[in-house]
């Protein structure tokens, strides 16, 4: 795989009803809130969103998302990727004992020039960077669903 490309699996156990993590998750508006390292959200059109995310390391990177599949019965999300990242993102919401387990899956390959030219030598600095978005992104969803 060239080092322009990332595969990312998360898992999430979070002690609140699906239905709710479902709904916040879908909720893209409300991510500055809760994840610190969503700076913003700007909503395109009902099914598209514009966010800059910004973790450990000193860049940011804009992305726009834009739906592919929501389906809540199912507990299935996913969005398209493009701008810094071009890929796919999902998650697989379900109920887990007394609450819910949330499955994270992405595959992207990086545009932004800057981490285009450093990816080759900081391929894993990226990961790790990536890992603490995440964490914190956990951290923030379990704290706002309380």
């Amino acid at each position: 795989m060239p080092l322009t490309r990332y595969r990312f699996r998360t898992d999430w156990t979070i002690r609140a009803p699906a239905p709710t993590v479902f709904a916040t998750l879908v909720d893209l508006g409300s991510y500055p809130a809760w994840w610190p390292d969503v700076r913003s959200v700007t909503r395109v059109d009902d099914d598209t969103a514009e966010l800059v995310c910004r973790a450990s390391l000193p860049f940011a990177l804009r992305l726009r998302l834009t739906r592919v599949e929501e389906d809540e019965r199912a507990g299935r999300l996913g969005v398209a990727l493009a701008g810094d990242l071009e890929g796919s993102l999902t998650g697989l919401v379900r109920a887990d004992g007394g609450g819910t387990r949330l499955e994270i899956a992405q595959h992207v390959v990086v545009h932004k020039t800057l981490l285009r030219t450093l990816s080759p030598f900081a391929h894993p600095v990226f990961r790790v960077n990536h890992a603490a978005m995440m964490r914190r992104g956990l951290r923030g969803l379990r704290a706002r669903l309380g």
